[in-house]
């Protein structure tokens, strides 16, 4: 057995952690998608 698998630093689930990541970084650029929108409508 391999020894770091005894001591494993995070015992969590990797897919809810990928599904956390592609859910805050989606969040990320819709926020800035809609500042730029925001922004371009208000310069009009």
């Amino acid at each position: 057995m391999n020894e770091f698998e005894k001591d494993a630093q995070s015992k969590n689930n990797d897919v809810v952690d990928s599904i956390k990541g592609f859910g805050f970084s989606f969040l990320f650029w819709i926020v800035l998608f809609t500042i730029g929108v925001v922004i371009s409508v208000v310069m009009m």
